[in-house]
C-alpha cells in the first residue's frame, strides 16, 4: 500500500446526507440523486469528496451517515436541498484507490490494520473522506472509479 502524508487546505462544500449501507449503495445515491443536483447547480466541473462519518464495524448499517460533497466558493448560492460545511484541513495519510464500490471497504481496512500501525501516526479526530478530483476516472459499464483515501492524522 503506497501511503503519502499530504497537508490539505480547508474546502468549503456544499454537501446532500444519505444514510444507510456503505458500499453500492452510497453510488446509486451519487449516480441518481448527487449527479442530476450537481447537473442543475452546474457543478459537473468541481471537486467532490465523501465524508464517512461512522465506522460500520461499530454503527448499524441503516444508521452510517455519508456526505456527498462538491467543493464551492464560500458565497456559492445553489438550488435545491443541500447543506453547506467546510472539511476541515491538516495533515492526512493518503492512499489512491481504483476498483468497484465493494472494494474500497478493504481498501478503507487496509490503511487502518496495516499501514496506520507502524507508520509513527495516530488517527485524528476530523473526518475521513474520499477525495475525487475533476479528472478522477469512472467507467459505467464496470462500475470501477478512483479517488484518494484521505485519514486524518498526527504524529504520536
Amino acid at each position: 500500500m503506497n501511503v503519502t502524508l499530504v497537508d490539505r487546505q480547508p474546502a468549503h462544500v456544499a454537501y446532500m446526507r444519505y444514510v444507510g449501507p456503505y458500499g453500492p449503495p452510497v453510488s446509486a445515491f451519487w449516480q441518481n440523486v448527487v449527479a442530476p443536483w450537481m447537473m442543475t447547480n452546474n457543478l459537473m466541473h468541481c471537486v467532490r469528496y465523501g465524508v464517512s462519518h461512522d465506522d460500520p464495524s461499530i454503527t448499524s448499517s441503516d444508521q452510517l451517515r455519508y456526505d456527498a460533497c462538491v467543493e464551492v466558493p464560500a458565497d456559492w448560492k445553489g438550488s435545491g436541498n443541500y447543506n453547506e460545511t467546510t472539511i476541515p484541513g491538516g495533515r492526512y495519510a493518503v492512499t489512491r484507490f481504483r476498483g468497484s464500490t465493494t472494494q474500497i471497504i478493504d481498501a478503507w481496512a487496509g490503511i487502518l490494520r496495516e499501514w496506520l500501525p507502524s507508520s509513527g501516526m495516530q488517527l485524528d479526530s476530523r473526518p475521513f473522506f474520499e477525495y475525487y478530483p475533476t479528472d478522477a476516472r469512472y467507467d459505467p459499464k464496470t462500475g470501477e472509479f478512483e479517488c484518494d483515501l484521505c485519514v486524518p492524522v498526527v504524529a504520536l
